[in-house]
């Protein structure tokens, strides 16, 4: 009987989860790789028109790198819990004027939680992703997620949700490489997805048309409303909430004479707030729905250090973070942050790791 470690790798089809699953087997892993089959429609024709990281040319993509690397290949059906947490969820927070993040909501239940039970159930010992990110074992006994040798192609924020239990049965064999190094591995490799370019839009809506998405999935279709001032001041109409998000500035229609941006959306009312580039900036930010990673809780009366990053492609601000209810965290920041949106993760760093972080009120 071989002593080999399993390895299951969620392959995407693209260079990134391909060079992971080479990485492992050079490593003496036994590798098996998967791809997640999350597409709704039922008729090939319409998964593959819509792509995605996990559509029918992914499945071909990854098939074909399979081979090469000579590893056993499957595909499993995450349709319903995808459609559950991940679509669901998305449409359900736009028409509460919400900006979710889809992507961290995938991460955490169906990468992580319905992978891992998928892969724990066939006797693997770990699962692994192509994720630019590293796991860092701290002095306090606990696991977190670090940032990767590049900061270029940093994925740490995307990944906070991740319990201890699906830490430890996780590798990130590409979080020591770049970009650049990653497709020079897969070209000397010979994998067919090489210089495969990254798939940039979120998965289950190619085109970036949110607002038609939401009212095709949901069936509500809603109703223009005022675009206002934080004093209640009409400046004109607006197509539906679901078209506009916190700190937005282009496609608002407004001749102003001005910059202005959206910052508060009223589901309410059905009101759109306008204001300047000072009413979008604040120092102060609330979060729920809280994970703790690289530290076990953030009790109440002791407020803490951190790095804090209100959306992905925020460098991060350092901040002080403090307990203020049983399932809320209140942020404020040295120097005031441009438009933290309702929906988005806050995340909490100390020194490149993640602590943890929640979802911003």
């Amino acid at each position: 009987m071989s002593d080999k470690k399993t390895a299951v790798v969620g392959m995407s089809g693209g260079v990134d989860s391909s060079v992971a699953a080479y990485l492992l087997k050079q490593q003496g892993y036994e590798v098996i790789g998967v791809t997640m089959q999350i597409w709704q429609e039922k008729d090939g024709v319409t998964a593959e028109r819509e792509g995605g990281c996990c559509g029918i040319s992914a499945v071909d993509d990854a098939r074909r790198v399979a081979e090469v690397i000579g590893i056993p290949y499957y595909v499993m059906n995450f349709r319903d819990i995808f459609r559950e947490k991940v679509m669901d969820y998305f449409s359900a927070e736009y028409l509460k004027g919400r900006t979710p993040n889809p992507c961290i909501a995938c991460n955490r239940y169906v990468k992580w939680e319905a992978l891992l039970r998928k892969s724990i159930a066939i006797g693997a010992d770990m699962i692994a992703t192509g994720h630019y990110a590293r796991i860092r074992k701290l002095e306090n006994g606990r696991l977190a997620i670090a940032g990767s040798a590049t900061e270029a192609k940093d994925q740490t924020y995307a990944l906070y949700g991740l319990t201890q239990e699906q830490l430890a049965h996780t590798i990130l064999p590409i979080g020591d490489y770049d970009k650049p190094t990653v497709r020079k591995i897969a070209e000397e490799a010979g994998l067919p997805v090489a210089h495969k370019h990254d798939s940039q839009e979120i998965c289950f809506i190619p085109d970036d048309d949110y607002a038609s998405f939401v009212e095709k999935d949901t069936g509500v279709h809603l109703p223009e409303g005022n675009f206002v001032t934080k004093d209640g001041r009409i400046l004109g109409r607006h197509r539906g909430i679901i078209h506009y998000t916190v700190g937005q500035r282009r496609g608002l229609g407004l001749p102003m004479g001005e910059r202005v941006f959206v910052t508060q959306i009223r589901p309410e009312t059905n009101e759109v707030v306008i204001g300047g580039a000072e009413d979008v900036c604040t120092d102060t930010v609330r979060a729920d729905h809280l994970t703790f990673m690289g530290i076990p809780d953030l009790p109440f009366g002791h407020p803490e250090r951190f790095i804090g990053k209100i959306r992905y492609n925020h460098r991060g601000a350092a901040c002080t973070a403090e307990r203020t209810g049983d399932d809320e965290i209140t942020c404020v920041f040295d120097s005031p942050v441009r438009a933290p949106a309702p929906g988005q993760a806050l995340v909490l760093y100390r020194d490149g790791w993640v602590a943890g972080g929640g979802i911003i009120k």
